[in-house]
């Protein structure tokens, strides 16, 4: 399910506001991560996904998954499959955060745009992965 930022706070969902205080603080690193990701394999791995569980890390959630995932769900994921299949990398950042059997729709436009923050990042994707994972397990925690 998406679930919004209204919701009140508890153990359950406080994994939600971490990640977005943690995706607020390094859009442009994240930009370039999927801008770099992109460009390596385009859409044939499927979205971008912040798995948290057991420590944050960042996978692939191929297109398949989450179409059987919204059919088990009841189709209650058709708006998150629109805006995959819409998704623009080259203008917008899409990630899918997963944790606690939840998820939770990421996307944002960066300014400047993911090519130009890959730019100016100037890391690989290796060094983008190892930097962002460690952060994201310093500031991000599911206890």
């Amino acid at each position: 399910m998406i679930f919004s930022n209204t919701q009140p706070e508890s153990s359950n969902n406080k994994w939600r506001s971490q990640l977005d205080r943690f995706v607020k603080e390094h859009q442009p690193e994240l930009a370039a991560l999927s801008w770099a990701l992109w460009l390596e394999n385009g859409d044939s791995q499927g979205s971008i996904g912040i798995d948290l569980q057991p420590t944050p890390r960042f996978v692939y959630c191929p297109q398949e998954a989450v179409e059987k995932l919204n059919s088990n769900v009841e189709n209650r994921l058709q708006e998150l499959l629109g805006i995959i299949e819409h998704n623009q990398p080259e203008v917008e950042v899409l990630m899918i955060g997963i944790g606690k059997g939840e998820i939770k729709l990421i996307q944002f436009a960066p300014e400047p745009a993911p090519p130009v923050c890959f730019e100016q990042v100037g890391k690989d994707v290796n060094e983008l992965l190892e930097v962002l994972e460690q952060r994201m397990s310093e500031q991000i925690s599911l206890a």
